[in-house]
């Protein structure tokens, strides 16, 4: 006999683990991925950033209500600190000066009451930060004290471990291939063996439109989007300290990476669902930006990846149930901000499943349940 859960997570990665994480003492849940690794898709090839600041106002809601806990992680959940200084530093070209000034002003005269003072630079202020920028490429500047490194590996086995605590049943291997309802519960059929739950959750990140498709539920037109990274080898610099370096239009970007420079041409290619991998005129793009900016002499790429972000045509998260079809609940759309949004996602997605007030981080951004529901797609 299938075994029945209250609720059944579809997708391993950093958004689904943390909604097993949250609500896996108050229901019976069981979290499915299809493949051998959580967090293998998004999760596992992100740029593990959190910053207060330049998000779209719908991302900024999640990450400002987020910062709680990545800044002070409740007792026991994790044995190192979840996010370290980092700082960012943007920089431009001379015809993009005047553009960084007015969003040092914009910037300066929205931001969050826990943010610290952005601070503009000079080309020597900068290059003491950054000593192997190029002075004849930058010709203006501005500092972000409040941007940090994610431990993201630690995050996500944090979640699972503390899911798995409170109860929560971890299937890899499991892909969705098939369901039906039976009753008043879905019959979920997977790789694994099938199972029965009241509700689905569809936290399947680039797949999730694919898998909704399985339950009878209408595609959102979310579009997973390619972004790519390198890494590159840095000789007589030391990077350890240094902070992330953006494109004041964030053309591209740069920050150290286990004892390397990680280099992305902020790339954003649709493509279908799919293991992402690298197009050798993206890794080339990225080479290309960090050696304009900078003197370094690029000899060796080290490695190079790509991920998927996945947008809903507004851009905005999908987070809340279907108003068509009984116990299909949609968490997708994250666009490449799951990571430093996901304490405030699960906190979101929690209280809409249960039904219980919103917390109260999230409220005072002013999130409510319809904030980012699928109806306005529906």
């Amino acid at each position: 006999m299938a075994e029945h859960f209250d609720i059944a997570i579809i997708g391993g990665g950093i958004v689904g683990a943390a909604l097993a994480h949250t609500i896996g003492s108050r229901r019976s849940v069981v979290l499915l991925e299809r493949e051998e690794a959580w967090g293998y898709h998004s999760t596992g090839r992100s740029a593990a950033e959190f910053s207060l600041r330049f998000q779209s106002e719908g991302a900024g809601r999640l990450i400002r209500a987020s910062a709680g806990f990545l800044q002070t992680p409740p007792d026991g959940f994790c044995d190192l600190p979840l996010i370290r200084p980092r700082g960012n530093l943007c920089i431009a070209q001379a015809e993009k000066a005047a553009h960084l000034n007015h969003v040092f002003e914009a910037e300066r005269n929205k931001s969050a009451p826990m943010a610290r003072p952005l601070q503009l630079l000079t080309v020597a202020d900068a290059l003491a930060l950054v000593p192997f920028l190029d002075p004849d490429w930058v010709a203006a500047a501005l500092y972000d004290p409040d941007c940090w490194d994610i431990e993201v590996e630690s995050l996500l086995q944090s979640y699972l471990k503390s899911a798995r605590h409170a109860g929560a049943d971890l299937r890899r291997k499991a892909e969705v291939t098939g369901a039906r309802m039976e009753g008043s519960a879905w019959r979920l059929e997977t790789t694994g063996d099938d199972l029965l739950a009241t509700t689905v959750v569809n936290a399947a990140g680039g797949w999730a439109d694919p898998v909704a498709l399985h339950f009878g539920v209408a595609p959102l037109g979310l579009v997973p989007h390619r972004r790519t990274a390198i890494t590159v080898p840095v000789e007589g610099y030391d990077i350890s300290a240094m902070p992330e370096v953006n494109e004041i239009d964030e053309d591209f970007y740069f920050k150290p990476d286990a004892g390397r420079l990680l280099v992305s041409p902020a790339d954003e290619t649709p493509v279908a669902p799919h293991d992402a991998w690298p197009e050798e005129l993206d890794i080339a793009q990225a080479a290309q930006y960090l050696s304009d900016c900078t003197k370094l002499e690029i000899h060796r790429i080290s490695h190079s990846w790509a991920g998927l972000r996945t947008f809903a045509p507004d851009r905005l998260p999908v987070i809340g149930a279907s108003k068509r079809v009984p116990g299909f609940f949609w968490l997708a759309g994250l666009g490449g901000f799951g990571i430093q949004s996901s304490p405030a996602v699960a906190a979101l997605a929690s209280s809409l499943l249960l039904e219980t007030p919103i917390p109260a981080a999230l409220s005072q951004e002013g999130i409510t349940a319809e904030t980012f529901s699928p109806t306005r797609f529906e």
